[in-house]
């Protein structure tokens, strides 16, 4: 995989590994293809998969060498890390509160954002879509951040990271597409709309990579950004999406911790 992958420059590195991560989503939301609804405990224990592989991928891959990188180009680590971290952290933010979506298991009533007339299939679809945009920007930073040349940036951490983010992506895809096609939406356009919430990922990616390659030394601070966005991402959707039936919640801690362990496996193990 490797040889494959550095043969490649770094902006077209993450639009293969943005593909990638999409087509997980997909997958996750082609189970509308063999049943109309998922054992609820299993949904929550992906979701609590997910968040702790978004948690983890945030400190091993973007954190942790994002504070590296600071201190290499001579910028104070601690300030670079904070100002990068609550920028993406607020950006999300910005996001939330402007971009009309509605979460999975939410009456339409309660849909965030400014309010339209939408259909539910397009709030939903944005509100993964929301989501996701921390990813892919994740992704195309750590591409990038690998042609700076630093020694905190390898191509195995961020081949780690494209395999962390697919592996979340999963729920993500069948948690749009289910709901749709419990509702009494066709299979087909049910995994449409499921898997174009993973549309976002691959421009996503491409404009990080840029953005990092154009101006390296902001590089710090975009790792810490995407670490931001998608730790806003975990604690504000993720975590209460998954422990939203009290009895599960024992199950789905277990699961954000081998979450958690499988991206730091990875990342220790590949980088």
């Amino acid at each position: 995989m490797f040889d494959f992958i550095q043969q490649f420059n770094p902006v077209t590195q993450a639009l293969i590994a943005t593909l990638f991560t999409w087509g997980v989503t997909a997958a996750g939301a082609a189970l509308v293809f063999f049943t109309k609804s998922v054992n609820q405990k299993f949904m929550d224990s992906m979701l609590g998969l997910a968040a702790g592989v978004m948690i983890a991928a945030s400190f091993w891959s973007l954190l942790a060498p994002g504070l590296e990188m600071a201190e290499q180009l001579g910028q104070t680590p601690w300030l670079t890390a904070v100002i990068g971290f609550m920028g993406g952290g607020l950006f999300m933010r910005l996001i939330d509160k402007f971009l009309p979506h509605l979460h999975p298991a939410l009456d339409i009533r309660q849909s965030e954002g400014i309010k339209t007339s939408w259909q539910r299939s397009t709030l939903l679809v944005l509100a993964i879509t929301l989501h996701n945009i921390p990813e892919g920007l994740a992704v195309g930073v750590a591409f990038g951040a690998v042609a700076a040349d630093l020694p905190s940036a390898t191509m195995g951490s961020a081949l780690a990271l494209a395999i962390g983010i697919g592996i979340q992506n999963f729920p993500e895809g069948t948690a749009v597409s289910m709901p749709l096609r419990r509702e009494g939406m066709g299979s087909g356009k049910s995994f449409f709309l499921g898997q174009a919430s993973g549309m976002v990922e691959p421009i996503a990616g491409v404009i990080g990579a840029l953005f990092v390659l154009k101006i390296q030394n902001i590089l710090p601070y975009a790792l810490c950004f995407a670490a931001g966005a998608m730790i806003f991402v975990v604690v504000e959707e993720l975590i209460p999406e998954s422990q939203r039936n009290y009895s599960n919640i024992d199950l789905v801690t277990i699961a954000t911790m081998s979450g958690f362990s499988i991206m730091m496996i990875l990342d220790v193990a590949l980088g």
